[in-house]
This record gives C-alpha cells, structure tokens and sequence, in this order.
C-alpha cells in the first residue's frame, strides 16, 4: 500500500475527533462506547484547540488522497504525563489501515521531528493488552511506570 506521511495541515485539525475516537483501544469482547465519550474532558485535552500551542505537533499518513492515520503531541496533564516539559503522545489509523507498517512509519517520522524540535523525551499511556505496546518498545519506549492496566511508557530522544 502506497501512503505518504506529512504535517497535519490547519484545516484538517476537526480530523483529530476520529483519530481520537480511534485511538481508544476496545479490549476483545468489550462493546465500543459510544463516540460521545470523546466529549469527556480527559478525552478533549487531547484535541481540543489543537494547533493553539507551540508544542502542538501533529503527522498524518496520507493514502489515495485521504488522511488515514494521525500521531500527535502536545504538553498536558493527560493519563501519560511524566513532566511539564515532556509532551504526551497519540496515534491511531482507521482500523482497515492497522497492521501495514503505516503506524510504526508514522511514529518513527513523529519521534524524528521531536528530536529535530529539541525534545528531550516524550510519553504516552497504554493498556496492557493494547497489540501497540510491542511497537512503543520496539521504537526504544520504556516502561517507567506501570498500573494494573495499563503502562505509563518513555522515550528518551537523546540517546
């Protein structure tokens, strides 16, 4: 599958609601919740006046001339906050996307441009059983804290 990676143009930041809605990982056998649930404020944080900060940095993938694919960064106090001048991470693919190396691009492109801003780390959340966690520890994340679901994972970007 061919698919480009580029910055997140301005007009396409209402795009970030579906990556949001995707990212939210579904165990098996648990009933999706209702796309509402993206209107909760720990949800919003990831979005909302998304572009309006200078540590707003966001990449989509591009296939057949739509967007199928976002990452994104941003400094907040969200589930995977380790320190204020560490941004936080977010990706997610429309599921007919997921498993063609189109998301590990994506996140390899997202890490370089940090590193190129000047960051020193970046974090993120993930759920234990989320299949993702594999790819974080294969891009040099590290768990740095954990709960009984889920992990709080770190990259450094300077090593």
């Amino acid at each position: 599958m061919e698919y480009i990676i580029r910055k997140m143009r301005m007009d396409e930041v209402s795009l970030l609601e579906d990556f949001l809605f995707e990212a939210i990982f579904i165990p098996e056998g648990v009933a999706e919740p209702p796309r509402s649930i993206i209107l909760n404020d720990d949800l919003q944080m990831y979005i909302k006046d998304f572009g309006a900060y200078p540590d707003d940095r966001c990449l989509v993938a591009e296939a057949d001339g739509k967007v199928v694919g976002a990452a994104w960064t941003r400094i907040m106090k969200d589930y995977g906050h380790i320190a204020d001048d560490t941004p936080s991470l977010a990706i997610s693919l429309h599921k007919k996307f997921r498993n063609k190396g189109i998301g590990t691009a994506l996140l390899y492109r997202l890490l370089q441009m940090l590193r190129h801003v000047g960051y020193k780390r970046v974090s993120l959340s993930v759920q234990k059983e989320n299949y993702a966690t594999k790819m974080y520890l294969k891009a040099g994340f590290k768990v740095w804290k954990e709960t009984s679901e889920e992990y709080i994972m770190v990259c450094h970007l300077d090593s």
